[in-house]
């Protein structure tokens, strides 16, 4: 029997040599690296506090809730913060306002809002308590005077609280000019006073003081005596004035009658002074009172003459009254509107 040629080195085998050693390793040398700085520990000082040590919160060991069934649950909204203390802002009213919605400007704008309200209210008021008075008091000025007038008022107090009251301080008249009754060619400026307007069975008020200035020009008084006096008057062909004599020359062609405005217990009257043509003086003195009579008893409210005063134009006469009663609509038509 043949034996198989063995493998050098393999141990266990028939007629193997020992396994020859291993050559030997050659270790690397590791480079040399910077030992890296030790950290120098303090000694605690003995009267140090000792620290608190925190524990690490234990977990539960209940299972986390599982979501409901039917879906994620709903998301909880913030809650409100609570109302003020005090300073009276309303809160949040859940619309989307604010809680502090009456800021300074927001009260400032309000109350400057509500001023020109009331403002204008009183504004409009004052307005309408105007155009409704003028359209009364001219109505009466007009009827009494028979021709166009304007009114004004006065300011203190205001005039919408004149108004309510009835008491009136001051109206003021002025005409047009064209006639003052049966006087043509008279204008009138008249002042009225503490306008008291009380209705009752004798009268519907008072005026404290009434002062009116008439001014009757010469072409006027031509006109006048020629409409009331039909037998002198028609002669008359112009007037002309005297300012130095304070008289007045009523011309009739070649003939003329010259006069003198007097005051005469409230009255105003022309006295004849001369007359130059067929009539004689009495006559032409009582053609002009029986005018001057008519103009005077005419006067409404008590008005009396107070002086009288001849200028280049014509003539000015001053009247006035005091405490006058305002006639009701049986004694005077003109007052019935009042």
């Amino acid at each position: 029997m043949t034996t198989p040629p063995q493998r050098p080195g393999q141990p266990g085998r028939r007629g193997g040599g020992a396994h020859p050693p291993d050559p030997a390793t050659r270790r690397l040398p590791r480079p040399a690296r910077p030992d890296p700085p030790t950290e120098q520990i303090r000694a605690e000082r003995p009267d140090a506090a000792p620290t608190e040590q925190f524990r690490r919160p234990l977990r539960s060991a209940r299972p986390p809730a599982r979501p409901p069934a039917g879906g994620p649950p709903r998301r909880q909204p913030p809650p409100q913060p609570p109302p003020p203390a005090s300073g009276g802002r309303p809160t949040d009213d859940g619309q989307g306002r604010a809680a502090g919605f009456f800021t300074r400007q927001t009260i400032l704008l309000i109350a400057v809002i509500a001023v020109a309200l009331v403002a204008g209210g009183l504004a409009g008021g004052e307005l309408y308590a105007r155009h409704r008075a003028d359209g009364i008091l001219v109505g009466i000025a007009e009827c009494v005077v028979e021709d166009g007038a304007t009114i004004s008022y006065g300011v203190n107090p205001p005039f919408l609280w004149q108004h309510l009251t009835g008491h009136y301080t001051n109206i003021s008249v002025h005409t047009a000019g064209d006639r003052v009754q049966s006087a043509d060619g008279m204008t009138a400026d008249v002042t009225l006073e503490d306008v008291r307007l009380q209705d009752s069975a004798a009268a519907k008020g008072t005026i404290g003081s009434l002062d009116a200035t008439l001014t009757w020009r010469s072409e006027g008084i031509k006109d006048t005596v020629a409409a009331n006096l039909p037998g002198v008057g028609a002669l008359v062909t112009g007037v002309s004035t005297d300012p130095g004599e304070g008289t007045i020359i009523l011309q009739a062609g070649s003939n003329s009658v010259t006069a003198k405005p007097v005051v005469t217990e409230g009255d105003l009257n022309l006295q004849v002074l001369d007359v130059s043509g067929p009539f004689p003086k009495d006559t032409v003195q009582t053609a002009f009172d029986d005018l001057t009579r008519k103009l005077n008893d005419n006067y409404p409210l008590g008005i009396e003459a107070d002086s009288v005063e001849v200028t280049e134009s014509g003539v000015v006469g001053r009247f006035s009254s005091r405490n006058a009663s305002i006639p009701r609509e049986d004694a005077n038509p003109c007052f019935a509107r009042l």
